[in-house]
């Protein structure tokens, strides 16, 4: 699924299954929170932090895909084309970055 599909279907999902969206803030205030979920799984299970016993079953993917979804609200009820953008700063990062990791030392 593309970025627009994804976003139509999110908003088909707020229109059937929700009331509304929540507004912007809470929505932000949301997406903080989902990405606290995800560091929390990284820092535990890929990072220095011993994990928990409960933390052992949390899925990574499904807490990225949880911040995927609010991102997409966002977008939606902002009225930002996500794909539109997204191809946008493809091209950008391209053009600006074709070469720059490949020189910067620190990564060889």
């Amino acid at each position: 699924m593309d970025i627009k599909n994804a976003q139509l279907n999110v908003d088909e999902w707020i229109k059937t299954h929700g009331v509304r969206y929540f507004n912007e803030l809470t929505n932000m205030a949301q997406l903080t929170e989902e990405v606290g979920e995800v560091a929390r799984i990284i820092a535990r299970r890929y990072g220095e932090q011993s994990e928990k016993e409960s933390d052992k079953d949390k899925d990574l993917g499904e807490e990225l895909a949880d911040v995927v979804f609010v991102v997409l609200c966002l977008a939606n009820q902002t009225g930002i084309d996500l794909q539109e953008a997204f191809d946008k700063k493809m091209e950008k990062k391209t053009k600006r970055d074709h070469d720059r990791h490949h020189k910067n030392e620190k990564l060889k």
